[in-house]
């Protein structure tokens, strides 16, 4: 049947439609109120005549539909199909799992803070989104600066015989141990963290002061004191967020910009007034109007059960009355979409598209690539996390001497060499690679704990015994954040290869292209790296061994040599009058000479 035939037997209810082209492959996902109407305009000579609509029917070579009750029912159906099929010419929001809450178990006796994905209906408090791994754990790691709340796991929780680091160090009221405190006054702690996670920062910091006026009233002065940090603590915090509105609500601003056919769209998250984090997804050339753009992506991103606002600000007007009464219904009260043409709330969308123009800009051949490769070598290993921020570590040694550790990290798939350490190793004496990598670990994580920051994935140069030194370390210190591997090289008949092992696998993976490319990098890296301060730390000694067995030199001559001509290999180009020079006497100049030009 032609396809003009078809339509005509289209019904006039509202529903979704097909555009299909070679093999019945879906080209197009649309929604109509009026399905007969709507795809017949497209076909009459008098119909849409915009360049988009020319160029997709081109490709078309048959139409479906599906009918709905209500052009809602059509939006939502409409969003199904394009992650469904993923037409070639639909703009496309990719759910790639960045974007994450944070749950409170409220219901629960010793309610605990905890990352997830998806809100559930499950009487728990969620908080956020947060667009990012890094951004929440930032929060996190100000609330448990603040607040003594448990950051054990159920199982930990529940096979806990001691209390732990972090009650050591008054990070934690150690409710898994019995008597160290009671639910009610680990209730208390809970009810601080939801008003700060709802930010009620007034109501807090007017109950906190109270409750440190009736401590100094009662001579306790001891908590009073920690009460009056956590006061600090929050006025700190709160000094260096950022107000954008005084109304204390939340509102997503959107920004939008478009070159050469490639689009990015910014969003910015204000939470009580609060501008808590923004994120960019960029589309690759687009042929549909940029307010088609923009509403579908929309009804993709809310649709997908985010959390949704009271206020969404847009750049430019779309069709948006049944997007704004399908979010008022899910939400349960009024959603407002605006597009503001001056004020406040109008800077705030030009801030939005100034992010989304550098986004553009700063992914033009390289940006999309990074994020690109690194989900591929999250889905490569099998990893919980994307690798967003990865450290990793090397040892550098001869025969056990002047042993020392490298940590390098890498951000998106770049060096951030602010970030990367040395370790000298203390503890360990001979050669123990094992050991040694246990010693600057054990440092690096126990750190990470008071911080609470931690990298995505944790890579470590060896096999599968290095592998097993680091899921030891993390173990015994009760983290389960990061993934681990470890890259070791080896050889497949005349072929040089490197190995990865991950955890709860007996074989290692091999990894080709890109992935492979990466890793190498980041394992030559921090190999670069441990070396460098090797050769630093074996020149010291060096220098200090060949003067320090020279008689009548002690520490006070053996300073001035090297203040008076900078270094060890100067002493050796020096003559003895010019070593006597210095201000030492002629025979321990001559005995200097001697040693340093012995053969």
């Amino acid at each position: 049947m032609d396809i003009r035939e078809k339509i005509e037997s289209f019904p006039t209810e509202p529903g979704v439609y097909l555009m299909k082209g070679k093999e019945g492959r879906v080209v197009y996902v649309g929604k109509a109120a009026n399905l007969k109407s709507r795809v017949g305009s497209y076909f009459r000579g008098s119909g849409d005549t915009r360049y988009f609509v020319r160029f997709l029917l081109v490709k078309v070579m048959d139409i479906d539909f599906i009918v709905t009750d209500t052009e809602k029912e059509a939006l939502i159906l409409e969003n199904n199909l394009i992650k469904k099929y993923k037409p070639r010419y639909n703009i496309q929001f990719k759910d790639d799992k960045t974007y994450v809450s944070l749950r409170l178990g409220i219901n629960e006796t010793y309610p605990r803070l905890t990352v997830v994905r998806r809100p559930a209906k499950d009487g728990a408090l969620y908080f956020g989104p947060y667009s990012s791994s890094r951004s929440i754990r930032n929060t996190l790691r100000i609330i448990h600066k603040i607040f003594p709340i448990c950051t054990c796991s159920d199982s930990v929780f529940k096979n806990r015989t001691r209390a732990c680091l972090y009650y050591q160090i008054e990070r934690c009221l150690a409710p898994c141990i019995d008597g160290m405190t009671t639910a009610g006054e680990y209730k208390n702690v809970v009810n601080e963290v939801v008003l700060f996670l709802q930010g009620k920062d007034k109501e807090l910091l007017k109950r906190l002061k109270k409750e440190m006026k009736k401590n100094s009233a009662s001579l306790n002065f001891e908590e009073a004191g920690r009460v009056y940090k956590k006061i600090q603590a929050i006025e700190e915090t709160l000094e260096s967020q950022k107000i954008t509105s005084y109304r204390f609500q939340d509102q997503d601003i959107f920004g939008f910009y478009k070159e050469n056919g490639r689009i990015a769209i910014h969003r910015l998250y204000v939470r009580d007034g609060k501008l808590q984090g923004g994120k960019a997804d960029l589309f690759k050339k687009q042929i549909l109007p940029d307010e088609e753009v923009l509403r579908s992506y929309l009804s993709q991103y809310y649709v997908s059960e985010k959390f949704i606002p009271k206020e969404i600000l847009l750049p430019f007007d779309i069709d948006k009355e049944i997007l704004t009464d399908l979010l008022s219904e899910q939400k349960g009260e009024k959603v407002q979409i605006l597009s503001p043409k001056r004020g406040r709330k109008k800077e705030l969308v030009q801030m939005a598209g100034k992010n989304a123009k550098i986004s553009l800009k700063r992914a033009e051949g390289e940006f999309e690539d990074r994020e690109e490769l690194l989900r591929e070598l999250q889905k490569s290993l099998h990893l919980k996390n994307l690798p967003a921020v990865i450290e990793a570590f090397d040892i550098s040694n001869i025969s056990g001497k002047n042993a020392v550790g490298s940590m390098v990290v890498f951000k998106e798939s770049v060096p951030d060499k602010r970030q990367y350490k040395k370790f000298s190793i203390r503890s360990v004496e001979g050669i123990d690679d094992y050991g040694m990598m246990l010693e600057i670990l054990t440092r690096r994580y126990k750190r990470a704990m008071e911080e609470g920051i931690f990298p995505d994935l944790i890579l470590v140069d060896g096999g599968k015994g290095q592998l097993n030194v680091a899921l030891s370390v993390l173990k015994e210190l009760g983290i389960s954040e990061p993934d681990v591997i470890s890259l070791a090289k080896g050889e497949s008949g005349k072929e040089e290869r490197d190995y990865v092992y991950i955890p709860e696998r007996k074989n290692p993976v091999i990894l080709k292209g890109p992935c492979k490319f990466l890793l190498q990098r980041i394992r030559d890296e921090a190999h670069r790296f441990a070396i460098t301060y090797h050769k630093v730390k074996r020149k010291k000694e060096t220098t200090a061994s060949l003067l320090d067995t020279i008689p009548g030199i002690g520490p006070k001559k053996k300073k001035q040599l090297l203040k008076s001509f900078g270094s060890l290999k100067k002493i050796k180009e020096a003559g003895v009058e010019e070593i006597a020079k210095s201000g030492i006497d002629r025979k321990t100049a001559e005995a200097v000479f001697e040693v340093l030009h012995k053969k």
